[in-house]
């Protein structure tokens, strides 16, 4: 019988990168390649289950008891993130964790001064990188949880439930999760996304996200003979950059603050491009955030007397705190369950999103429960298995009827 620790290192050597450029949904058909393992593994647990066109991996588990409790859903996506290589994965095991130095390769390793988080983890085991890619624990912990406790719930009769549904998304990292969900499918009163930080952690804020791409037009003349004529548009691009406010950056700030985040730039002399998200708790900043796009973009514009600059924004989800204020026993279950498990529930905003935002805006509340993993998008991520079985075990008590 396969333990959660197998599932999940037979996870994170596929490599399931989203696209954040293109146009197709999934935005890579290698994110098919795990929904295919996995409705196979749903499959050979006798679960009701498919796959649709989209690669949204869908699954009931019906509900073994006449007793009334609620229809949950179970959420994690397949996809991992753009920001850092995703192919060919080497995770390694380390047990019982003694707080030293972690050496991924002779390049990168994790000191637990410059990483404190480390400090948390001691005793654990944990599954780290070998400093060539990202982990994928974002989000192949949650998978793995779930299909463990799926695997838990069938071999254990005694944990009486109401029907479970379970959704693998794709895309959820370039904010089109949920693009084509299927609600009529996913019939609950409420859903958990597992996909976030440490255990015990319950999170039902988020910011609201959108993301700007700023194109530079230039005027490009022969460096010879280019005296008051050449425009160039990668000077106009960093002019544009600087216009931003230099301290609401990720690296300088936290906790509530927002940010304008340069995520690419590219370009040459006729033509630039610069890409961008914006963050914000409150809806207010958020729209002044993006304000202030157009705001530089016209005055810049003005500057240079003809259209230089051009700016789209897209938004991609919002804050669920709003749409969750008058559901808050959904969030107190969750809380209920983590103590009853032994811990102190951690409630934090999260300085991201996930498909529960997104879900939650759409009329089907889904706040976020924490998997176990840490430093997400990077070399230096990794997962705490403990942290991962003891959210199999909070999990389990959210599902049971007593």
């Amino acid at each position: 019988m396969s333990t959660l620790l197998n599932k999940f290192l037979r996870y994170v050597v596929i490599d399931t990168q989203s696209d954040p450029n293109s146009n197709t949904f999934p935005s890579t058909e290698k994110q098919k390649d795990l929904s295919r393992i996995l409705l196979n593994e749903l499959q050979q647990l006798n679960l009701e289950s498919h796959m649709d066109d989209y690669g949204y991996v869908y699954a009931k588990l019906p509900s073994n008891t006449t007793k009334k409790g609620y229809k949950i859903g179970l959420i994690a996506h397949v996809d991992t993130s753009f920001d850092a290589p995703g192919a060919n994965v080497n995770p390694r095991v380390i047990k019982n964790y003694d707080g030293s130095n972690i050496i991924l390769n002779e390049e990168y390793q994790m000191d637990p001064i410059k990483f404190p988080v480390l400090n948390e983890v001691i005793g654990d085991d944990l599954v780290v990188t070998d400093g060539n890619t990202l982990l994928g624990a974002d989000d192949k912990s949650g998978i793995a949880i779930i299909m463990q406790l799926l695997q838990e719930i069938l071999n254990d009769k005694t944990i009486l439930h109401d029907d479970i549904y379970i959704c693998f998304t794709p895309d959820e990292e370039i904010g089109r999760g949920v693009e084509h969900f299927n609600y009529d499918y996913f019939k609950v009163d409420f859903a958990y996304t597992l996909d976030g930080g440490q255990v015990g952690s319950i999170e039902m804020e988020n910011f609201n996200a959108a993301s700007a791409k700023v194109t530079t037009i230039g005027k490009s003349i022969h460096p010879g003979s280019a005296k008051d004529q050449l425009i160039n548009a990668i000077k106009l691009a960093t002019e544009f950059s600087s216009n931003l406010p230099k301290d609401e950056v990720p690296e300088h700030t936290e906790m509530y603050e927002g940010f304008y985040h340069l995520t690419a730039i590219s370009g040459s002399v006729e033509l630039a491009t610069l890409e961008y998200i914006i963050r914000d708790h409150d809806m207010d900043s958020f729209k002044k955030r993006k304000e202030l796009f157009e705001t530089i973009k016209d005055k810049l514009n003005e500057k240079y007397s003809y259209e230089a600059f051009k700016v789209e924004l897209k938004d991609q989800y919002y804050n669920m705190a709003t749409y969750l204020e008058d559901k808050m026993y959904i969030v107190d279950l969750a809380k209920k369950a983590i103590i009853d498990s032994g811990l102190e529930p951690v409630t934090l905003p999260i300085r991201g999103g996930t498909d529960g935002a997104m879900l939650t805006y759409n009329g089907l509340p889904c706040p976020n429960i924490g998997a176990g993993y840490y430093n997400a998008h990077g070399r230096y991520e990794f997962a705490s298995l403990n942290q991962m079985e003891k959210t199999v075990e909070i999990v389990k008590r959210i599902i049971k009827i007593k």
